[in-house]
């Protein structure tokens, strides 16, 4: 049996970035599902937290897992779960692209903390800011 420890930092926003998840209870509510959906398909997300527009997600890819496959099932079922119980009084859609960069294993800890305070993070620099810092610090411009 293979032994294998990849981590993934994940981050994807709602449609054009509407607020859709505007209250902490409901971004609990949204966060609490698509961990334990995430756990029922044997996708292990060890810590999720986000903000109004967006999600953070640090998730330890299992061996037949691919990182297409992952959002799939937790964007697609999460939507459908949220628009189902009417969670946001609205329809309610994920962006289809997101972000996914590699953790090395002595920064976990640190990627952990910052998904952690996403919240208190925001009151200093909008998503949109974050957004552009991300594509710049990975040189994601290069790959268009």
């Amino acid at each position: 049996m293979p032994f294998i420890k990849v981590w993934i930092h994940f981050v994807w926003s709602t449609k054009n970035r509407i607020p859709f998840m505007h209250t902490r209870e409901i971004r609990q509510t949204i966060f609490t599902h698509i961990k334990e959906n995430a756990k029922e398909k044997g996708i292990y997300i060890d810590f999720i937290n986000g903000y109004t527009d967006h999600v953070h997600c640090l998730v330890s890819l299992g061996i037949d897992q691919s990182m297409s496959k992952i959002m799939q099932l937790i964007k697609g079922e999460s939507a459908f779960w949220i628009n189902k119980h009417g969670i946001c009084g609205e329809k309610f859609e994920w962006q289809d692209e997101y972000f996914a960069v590699s953790v090395s294993e002595s920064v976990v800890d640190r990627v952990r903390n910052y998904i952690r305070h996403q919240e208190e993070h925001h009151q200093k620099k909008t998503f949109a800011h974050e957004y552009n810092e991300f594509i710049e610090k990975y040189d994601f411009q290069k790959f268009k």
